[in-house]
């Protein structure tokens, strides 16, 4: 398989991950996790509901752009969000940290493609 082929795939992966976990558990079936995050900022069930709403159309935007942009930055910047939210999610919830598929798994996954395709990224450059 060429460079380029493994690299639209990592892209689609990353693509389809990031549209699943907005719109799966943050739109279509609110998971009480996501709420639960949001009041312990202080918000109320509402106003909580509504920013998981609100996080998961942005987390489906950008899983969009993996579809039309190829760019390492939208890579480094994946690896970043990604890093925080699990930072993030083991203070706030450190109980998810040992459930099933667990943030430490589906984190670790999307890290490493995004990291794989800076390394073909970086191969592709010095070639």
């Amino acid at each position: 398989m060429h460079n380029i082929n493994v690299s639209k795939f990592i892209n689609l992966t990353l693509a389809f991950l990031w549209i699943y976990q907005g719109l799966v558990p943050k739109l279509l079936f609110i998971n009480a996790d996501e709420i639960y995050i949001w009041q312990l900022f202080g918000l109320s069930y509402e106003y909580a509901k509504f920013a998981g709403q609100i996080s998961g159309i942005i987390e489906i935007v950008f899983g969009i752009c993996f579809i039309f942009l190829t760019n390492k930055y939208l890579h480094f910047l994946s690896i970043l969000g990604l890093i925080f939210l699990f930072i993030l999610v083991s203070f706030l919830l450190p109980t998810s940290l040992i459930s099933a598929f667990n943030p430490v798994v589906m984190n670790f996954a999307m890290i490493s493609l995004s990291v794989l395709y800076l390394l073909i990224h970086q191969q592709n450059i010095h070639k």
